[in-house]
């Protein structure tokens, strides 16, 4: 049974897609739930034994899963299993499995093209070229390039370490802060292992990986952002919660600081926020994760997964209720 947003659903699985889904499972693709409650979802749901679950799908919690006796495993097609996936799943011993991998693809190869444009000045310089439609002179690029540059990473999760190895063949120095990380386990990953005090210090430009958890809100405090060197650059395609939001905008106002923004807090920012109008700051609505034809990439995760459940294999993403005290 699918339990999403049914906008999403032709592009989760397009045709071929489900095609292929259907040969492994039962499913009717006409019928993708947003309410339990609801009477035909309610008879679907007593005969499921795997749901397909989205954005948009309602939160499985108890009340929900008392009506899916022979529920055994969750597939969810997005990233985060935190909205979906009540106490009651772990709980009953529900396997879940994401298809955060597959969305980690597309963030980690956005950040890597604002870290390219943002070692050339590229955003700034966009602005400037619009006002004056001259060429910077030698002397206001000698600062300017990617050569040396060096990259800061907070967060070894997986788009942390995906960005850390396309990061690889370019002459950057890596450095990495991940309190779960060992200085052997960074070094194999190409970077050098700092704490965050450290990291900030040392980065030209910072790039956010870590999941939002409380112990993470404000990780970038007005203290910590002052850490950063005047003229730094700092990347969020995480959560908007890691940074406080006012500390931020003030040192994007006061111009020591350029920063590119894939997220916010809050989400979008208000209308009158100063985010939507400086030359410092390129601002995107949240589009780093997967869009378009990159959604079919999450679609195949589940089939893939489907496939592997036919055949009695174990899941190759599973979510360990474990993991989620310090995964997003």
């Amino acid at each position: 049974m699918f339990a999403m947003d049914p906008a999403h659903l032709p592009q989760l699985f397009p045709a071929p897609l489900l095609a292929r889904l259907r040969r492994t499972a039962v499913i009717d693709p006409g019928l993708v739930v947003r309410d339990f409650a609801d009477p035909a979802a309610a008879r679907a749901l007593a005969g499921a034994d795997v749901l397909i679950t989205g954005w948009g799908c309602p939160r499985l919690d108890g009340g929900a899963l008392a009506a899916a006796p022979r529920l055994r495993t969750v597939l969810h097609s997005a990233g985060s299993v935190r909205p979906v996936a009540g106490e009651a799943v772990w709980e009953r011993g529900i396997a879940v499995s994401s298809a955060a991998a597959a969305n980690a693809l597309p963030v980690a190869e956005y950040t890597l093209a604002v870290i390219l444009l943002a070692g050339k000045d590229a955003f700034a310089r966009r602005e400037r070229y619009r006002e004056t439609h001259a060429k910077p002179s030698p002397a206001e690029t000698a600062h300017t390039g990617n050569l040396g540059r060096r990259v800061g990473i907070v967060g070894a999760s997986r788009i942390g370490r995906r960005l850390l190895e396309l990061l690889r063949p370019f002459d950057f120095e890596l450095l990495l802060h991940d309190p779960y990380v060992d200085a052997a386990e960074a070094r194999a990953l190409g970077a050098e292992p700092l704490g965050l005090t450290d990291l900030l210090r040392r980065s030209d430009i910072v790039s956010l990986h870590a999941p939002d958890l409380p112990e993470t809100r404000h990780l970038l405090d007005r203290e910590r952002l002052a850490l950063i060197r005047d003229g730094g650059t700092l990347i969020n395609t995480s959560r908007g919660a890691l940074v406080a939001p006012d500390a931020l905008t003030d040192e994007l106002v006061s111009g020591r600081l350029h920063a590119v923004l894939d997220v916010t807090d809050p989400e979008p920012p208000a209308a009158d926020s100063p985010l939507y109008r400086l030359p410092n700051v390129f601002l995107t609505p949240h589009i780093a994760g997967s869009l378009g034809n990159e959604l079919e990439r999450l679609g195949r995760v589940v089939v893939e997964e489907l496939e592997r459940l036919a055949a009695g294999l174990p899941l190759a993403h599973e979510v360990r209720y474990a993991d989620l005290a310090r995964a997003a």
